[in-house]
């Protein structure tokens, strides 16, 4: 709570900032031209910095990954990035397969395609199905392969080893396999725990992988797409709704209440229903984009005051920095905390789903 609160504080703090800048780099261009200092009409008008063009670039997804920019010796502005396949399906052209470089950043067309932003679309106005692999997921790709990797390396490790204490990247990993059973799936799901413990395992280290994946500069940051975790929430959705039985619905449709409030608690116990997998996907989202916002605004404040005088840039740069550095450490700490997160309030209402079984078996078993 406290981090959510220090969390709320700087975006707000920082997005006035973001506001009011502008104003007055505004403000100081309105005076030099009034100083008769402006620049004439044929002079190209410098653009300033973007603090809003830089902050979604880096968290929404693209068609490559942007590394830097330079200017080179003849005058013109360069990108380094890595380009991605490009996969695109068109009733009037087929399917067409190409790089990203071909576009050279938007400012080209090819094989009858143009990029409008992120957005590719066909120069005669046909529609588009765009199956290129972005960013996201590139990212995503790269996280399934390494958890298969982790987790095929360890077991056979297991196989070799049997017997004989862990060492390597074993010993590394078995703590935290350990935690999940004993910290997550035991005390929610009881005697089911071992059926549901590749679920919740599978979706704490691909959230965990994902979120420190996203911490990498130039990465993209896929926990931070609202798409991500909703395909997570509506996944663990239908393992909860698996996962019900008779009990489950008959206290929804048939609560023990009064005839005349059962009215009033069905309605409230289905919409309890669809908030659970909302939560789920609004929560991870929401935590793992604010602090990539929060380290963005925090970096781009140098450019801001720069803009404004560049003594002022300078001197803030230390500042800005520290903020930095201080979220991001927050930010690993903040990863792990979400993949628990997630795993255990779903482990919570996979339990909540067969919960007239549990006292059942207290009967039974008395």
């Amino acid at each position: 709570m406290t981090f959510s609160g220090f969390k709320s504080c700087v975006v707000a703090v920082f997005s006035a900032f973001l506001v009011f800048s502008p104003m007055a780099v505004l403000a100081q261009h309105e005076e030099h031209a009034e100083g008769g200092h402006a620049p004439a009409q044929h002079e190209e008008k410098k653009e300033g910095f973007d603090a809003n063009k830089v902050i979604f670039s880096h968290i929404m997804d693209a068609h490559e990954y942007h590394l830097f920019e330079y200017h080179g010796e003849d005058g013109k502005e360069h990108h380094v990035t890595i380009p991605l396949p490009v996969i695109l399906y068109s009733p009037s052209k087929g399917l067409s397969v190409f790089m990203s470089s071909k576009f050279e950043h938007g400012h080209a067309e090819h094989n009858g395609y143009k990029m409008e932003g992120e957005k590719i679309v066909a120069l005669d106005g046909s529609e588009v199905y765009d199956l290129s692999i972005t960013r996201n997921v590139a990212q995503m790709l790269l996280a399934i392969g390494l958890l298969l990797w982790i987790m095929i390396t360890v077991a056979n490790r297991y196989k070799v080893r049997k017997g004989q204490a862990p060492t390597g990247m074993q010993n590394a990993i078995e703590p935290v396999i350990t935690f999940i059973r004993d910290e997550v799936a035991n005390p929610n799901l009881g005697v089911k725990a071992d059926k549901y413990l590749p679920y919740l395992l599978t979706v704490f280290f691909f959230i965990l992988i994902n979120n420190i994946f996203g911490l990498i500069p130039t990465a993209a940051n896929v926990t931070g797409n609202i798409a991500f975790t909703m395909v997570l929430a509506v996944i663990s959705f239908i393992v909860i709704l698996f996962s019900t039985n008779k009990h489950f619905w008959g206290h929804i449709f048939n609560p023990p209440v009064p005839g005349f409030v059962k009215g009033i608690l069905i309605p409230v116990e289905l919409l309890g229903i669809i908030t659970k997998p909302f939560a789920l996907m609004i929560r991870l989202f929401a935590n793992m984009m604010a602090g990539h916002i929060i380290i963005i605004c925090l970096v781009s404040l140098i450019f801001i005051f720069g803009a404004i005088s560049k003594g002022v840039g300078i001197g803030f740069s230390p500042i800005s920095i520290a903020f930095a550095v201080f979220i991001y450490i927050i930010e690993v700490l903040v990863a792990f905390i979400q993949a628990f997160i997630f795993t255990n309030l779903t482990a919570v209402f996979i339990g909540q789903a067969f919960e007239g079984e549990h006292h059942e078996e207290g009967h039974a078993h008395h």
